[in-house]
């Protein structure tokens, strides 16, 4: 099944809104989605909590793999895409890979710590025995302005 742009959208408008949720509790606005793709279902919806939970494997997407999991009954989420404001550090990519997740998703880049594209691509590697496509720059300006309001913010 074939997704468009407009759905892509609206995926990461949802991921969007929560990411300005973590801004509530001080943790770096980041908001990640897991989408059922036969259906458009979105499963679960997370932001960082790493200051919340004062937990350093906290990050939005860990969260929002481990709700979609426990919603949908199974480790594998063969059939849902990953969607994140920011591009995946190498514990999330690897936390889809490990997933089995098809599909990510993502809008702004990280050229400093990115696994799916910028700096590594845990997503394409032939090595490993699963692979993803990669859907980068949704809605990217969006989402790096909300990641440099909040750090210009502490300067």
């Amino acid at each position: 099944m074939r997704h468009t742009g407009a759905e892509f959208d609206a995926w990461m408008g949802i991921a969007l809104d929560a990411a300005r949720d973590a801004l509530e509790h001080d943790d770096v606005p980041v908001g990640a989605v897991v989408v059922h793709l036969p259906t458009n279902r979105v499963v679960a919806t997370r932001h960082n909590e790493r200051e919340l939970r004062n937990d350093p494997t906290a990050h939005a997407e860990i969260l929002a793999l481990r709700d979609a999991s426990g919603a949908t009954g199974s480790w594998r989420l063969h059939e849902h895409a990953l969607v994140v404001t920011l591009e995946p550090c190498p514990m999330c990519a690897g936390a889809a890979w490990a997933a089995r997740v098809p599909l990510i998703v993502f809008g702004a880049a990280d050229p400093r710590a990115g696994a799916s594209g910028s700096l590594y691509n845990l997503a394409a590697d032939p090595r490993l025995n699963h692979t993803a496509d990669v859907v980068p720059g949704v809605r990217s300006d969006e989402a790096a302005a909300l990641l440099q309001r909040f750090f210009d913010s502490r300067r």
